[in-house]
């Protein structure tokens, strides 16, 4: 599938609701793609089933904290000379690149990648949303290394990082994105094509792109967009959605502190939702307790959307005052096994509560 610009549109805005508030500014990503397009630069979408299951497969993203990402722009060339330098490593060319999260502008920046370099951009990525750290991916779960890795800024500055584990490779790539300033551009978890199949969650670029297509036709026709998402979420590997609360932002404690944005928001009911609501963040959205009540909790998205138009709410762009509706959705299966919640589910976040599914939550 070759993506035009008003699939870029739809794509950023899907993104931005299954980032579930992380991956930093998806207008920032999309208008990087855009530019690369004017340049003659075209982006194709290939479905995970058929890369040669012998083929490379180089996943590439920006790490570090989301509120950072609109103060340093980032080109685009950062994310490039990391993948060159990987495959300079390995001794071998990338077939595709792939997200490692679907969620932002890391479900854009592959799209720049594949456009400048003229490779194509695998439709699947390791989170299915999006996490702060880089052990919190299912390639990671499922038996990927992650290293070799290497990271680049604005600068020129690189790092190749080799680790025996991936909780390591998080730990000594998050301290060399503090002194990048905070950001760094990077290529990690390369792989087959076979292991590419059995590990990634499938689809997601397409599904954000559905999603966003949706939210636009509903502004389009005036309808209510909030309907209509929860009736798309059953045709998707994310079954099932519902609304846990509205209200207006009441307080906001964030601070980029570690090389996260980490904080809570408080909203006070609105539209005959009483009590408040709590949203406790760590780049993404984590858990959401109503009048301390546990609606929603990671790795089930926590949707924060905007009343009016629905348009998702990254956490670097919560403002006091906005008024808000919060969405809880499950995340497919691959995503809920034991395995996979022995890393990101509510434990991995130092959460003392058990993962529970949207489903049955009252």
């Amino acid at each position: 599938m070759r993506l035009e610009p008003d699939d870029l549109r739809d794509l950023a805005l899907g993104a931005a609701f299954l980032g579930t508030g992380g991956g930093g500014d998806p207008y920032i990503g999309r208008l990087m793609v855009e530019q690369a397009m004017r340049e003659g630069h075209t982006v194709d979408i290939i479905d995970l089933g058929s890369v040669p299951d012998d083929a490379l497969v180089i996943p590439t993203a920006m790490m570090g904290a989301p509120t950072l990402i609109v103060e340093k722009l980032p080109s685009g060339e950062e994310t490039i000379a990391s993948l060159r330098k990987l495959e300079a490593y390995l001794g071998r060319k990338a077939y595709a690149t792939m997200p490692i999260k679907v969620g932002g502008i890391n479900s854009t920046m592959p799209l720049v990648v594949g456009a400048r370099l003229g490779l194509p951009v695998v439709d699947a990525d390791g989170m299915g949303r999006a996490f702060p750290e880089l052990q919190m991916e299912t390639f990671a779960v499922y038996g990927v290394p992650g290293a070799p890795m290497v990271m680049s800024n604005e600068y020129g500055d690189s790092a190749l990082i080799e680790t025996a584990d991936n909780k390591m490779l998080e730990w000594l790539a998050r301290g060399v994105t503090i002194r990048m300033g905070g950001t760094s551009f990077i290529a990690e978890y390369a792989m087959d094509g076979a292991t590419a199949k059995r590990t990634s969650v499938p689809g997601t670029l397409s599904l954000a792109i559905l999603i966003g297509a949706c939210m636009r036709r509903t502004r389009r026709e005036h309808a209510d967009p909030f309907a209509a998402l929860l009736a798309l979420l059953p045709k998707t590997p994310y079954a099932f959605g519902k609304i846990i609360f509205k209200g207006k932002i009441a307080d906001l404690f964030r601070e980029t502190t570690q090389g996260f944005a980490k904080g809570r928001v408080r909203i006070a009911g609105l539209d005959g939702w009483n009590g408040t609501m709590e949203i406790d963040i760590q780049n993404e959205n984590l858990v959401a307790r109503h009048d301390g009540e546990i609606k929603a909790i990671v790795p089930d998205l926590i949707c924060v959307l905007d009343s009016e138009t629905a348009e998702p709410i990254t956490t670097e762009m919560l403002r006091y005052g906005q008024r808000v509706t919060v969405m809880g959705v499950a995340v497919p299966p691959i995503m809920r096994t034991p395995e996979a919640l022995a890393v990101f589910g509510p434990g991995g976040f130092g959460i003392d509560a058990p993962f529970t599914p949207i489903e049955t939550l009252g």
